[in-house]
């Protein structure tokens, strides 16, 4: 990574620049909460954050920690409940944005955030759905967080928390889900799409300094590095609004840059 920003900081604008203004967005922990204020902060001011424990629309003058954070509730147009934030969520007439993250997905975008190995005897248990399932059920399209590594990108799931497009194709709506599915997985290594027919995932741009041929090396599966382009690497402005307005603290981002 270029010593001038952190994988962190990239992945953050990455993301926030796949927002569109009048989006809705279900802000998550961590680096997904980060990426929601990016969006809102530099990319889409007209965009709408929500949180699943009932902050709507907050000002957001400080990064929550976490969707339990008070910070979430101040300045907001409506502090509501976690009912109130699913039937948001799941709004057929509102564009909602999910991000989220996981421990292992495959190549139709879903996703496992419970186990590693055998679901009754695992390896490592993680947190399980939460509202991740939820999400990726009733939002209009999901933004994903991942580390790109094989043992994450992974050609079967240890075990299927959340569904993304299932085995591909219209797979999805004859299992009864309407809309949404994965639109895109933000990664250290570069963005990551679904083909439009098979909804099967490809390589959709590199971050500065990093090739199509590691991206593929760093994938457990068969990845399409046909289309790749190169992302355009953070402006002196969006770092700037990241650095001082997002996360002056540097509670999520973590260290600067050596």
């Amino acid at each position: 990574m270029n010593p001038a920003y952190t994988n962190k900081e990239m992945m953050a604008l990455a993301a926030g620049r796949l927002v569109g203004d009048g989006d809705i967005l279900f802000a998550g922990t961590g680096l997904s909460m980060l990426a929601a204020t990016v969006a809102k902060r530099i990319h889409a001011p007209e965009a709408v954050v929500f949180f699943e424990t009932g902050g709507i629309d907050p000002a957001l003058e400080e990064l929550p920690l976490a969707v339990a954070d008070p910070r979430v509730m101040s300045g907001t147009s409506l502090n509501s409940g976690l009912i109130e934030a699913f039937a948001i969520l799941g709004h057929r007439r509102l564009r909602t944005i999910s991000f989220l993250g996981a421990a292992q997905i495959d190549a139709y975008g879903n996703i496992n955030s419970t186990c590693l190995g055998d679901y009754h005897r695992p390896k490592v248990r993680f947190p399980g759905s939460g509202g991740a399932c939820d999400a990726m059920s009733q939002a209009h399209a999901v933004i994903l967080f991942m580390q790109h590594e094989r043992k994450r990108f992974v050609d079967k799931l240890d075990y299927q928390t959340s569904p993304g497009w299932l085995s591909g194709g219209d797979a999805r709506e004859k299992a009864g889900l309407q809309r949404g599915g994965p639109m895109a997985v933000v990664t250290n290594l570069g963005v990551l799409r679904f083909d439009n027919e098979t909804k099967r995932m490809y390589l959709d741009e590199c971050f500065p300094g990093v090739t199509p041929e590691e991206v593929a090396d760093n994938t457990a599966f068969a990845l399409d590095i046909s289309r790749a382009g190169q992302s355009a690497p953070p402006s002196p402005a969006e770092l700037t609004a990241l650095r001082e307005q997002v996360d002056p603290q540097r509670l999520i981002l973590g260290p600067l840059p050596a």
